[in-house]
């Protein structure tokens, strides 16, 4: 589905929430959009690894590292994954890393900054919760919207 957040906010502002501009775009995908999956694991990965091999066609993963920079949540190998399964685009309250080989993928990325140190590992994290970072509620089943120009969030699905 073609969108244009511009055109989204003209027809629906009164359905949207709209992210604060904090996020850096770092995928080959420019504009994605899909149903929220929720996942929150800060400085650990190891829930996000099992995620992306799950089908992801429509989907948009949105991933609450609790806003910490100190490790990379992502890199090349799990968004080469993610591209595999389907999936539309990841979304980081957090780091990743690889940020050239992530440019090169049909991925759609968002994130805070860009960190070299990997993730931990520990299995730590939930799956499924309401997030809540950047003045949005990022619920699961809503849909995400994401472009050049920002980052929105719907109850339904929305055409333009």
């Amino acid at each position: 589905m073609a969108f244009s957040t511009c055109d989204l906010c003209d027809a629906h502002i009164d359905e949207l929430q709209i992210a604060q501009p904090l996020f850096r775009d770092f995928g080959g995908r420019r504009a994605f959009s899909g149903e929220i999956v929720t996942l929150s694991c800060p400085e650990d990965n190891s829930l996000l690894r099992v995620a992306v091999t799950e089908p992801g066609r429509g989907k948009v993963l949105v991933v609450d590292g609790g806003g910490s920079l100190c490790r990379a949540l992502m890199g090349d190998m799990i968004a080469a994954k993610a591209v595999a399964s389907g999936w539309e685009g990841v979304v980081f309250h957090g780091a990743v890393r690889d940020v050239e080989a992530l440019a090169a993928l049909d991925l759609g990325v968002r994130a805070l900054a860009a960190c070299p140190r990997a993730s931990a590992k520990a299995g730590a994290g939930t799956r499924g919760s309401i997030l809540q970072f950047a003045g949005v509620s990022f619920t699961p089943g809503h849909h995400l919207y994401c472009d050049a120009d920002g980052l929105l969030v719907a109850a339904r699905r929305l055409d333009a």
